[in-house]
This record gives C-alpha cells, structure tokens and sequence, in this order.
C-alpha cells in the first residue's frame, strides 16, 4: 500500500497547530501516518526561527520608540 503523499501546506498547519498546543487526538494520529517527519522537522525548526526573529524585531521597534511624556 503506498503512502499518501502530504502537501508543505498541511506540514506547516500541523506544526502550526502543534505549538498551539491544541489538536484532535483523530488528527494527530492521521498526521502521524502522513506526514513525513524530516518535513515536520524542517518546518518547526524555520518556524521557531521566525517566532524568535520576530520576537527580537519586536522588541526592537518597542526600545526605539521615544517616550511620549
């Protein structure tokens, strides 16, 4: 039985999904069987980068900002 091919798109939504933290056990497992976890792997490693990339531009900005008194 060969195994279903599985999109970047549905990869980038479970990892989405996954750092919510909330997902349907019956998803999860379906995720489990589909996916490919190099994928799963390559895309949360890119994610927490631009979580963390944005956090810093973030925090940036707000430092720069004068303080309106």
């Amino acid at each position: 039985m060969p195994k279903r091919k599985t999109s970047w798109l549905r990869t980038i939504q479970a990892v989405l999904w996954s750092f919510v933290g909330l997902r349907k056990n019956s998803e999860y497992q379906q995720d489990i069987e589909k996916l490919n976890p190099f994928h799963i792997i390559g895309v949360a490693i890119g994610t927490v980068l631009l979580f963390v990339l944005g956090l810093i531009a973030l925090v940036n900005w707000v430092v720069v900002q004068p303080i309106g008194l």
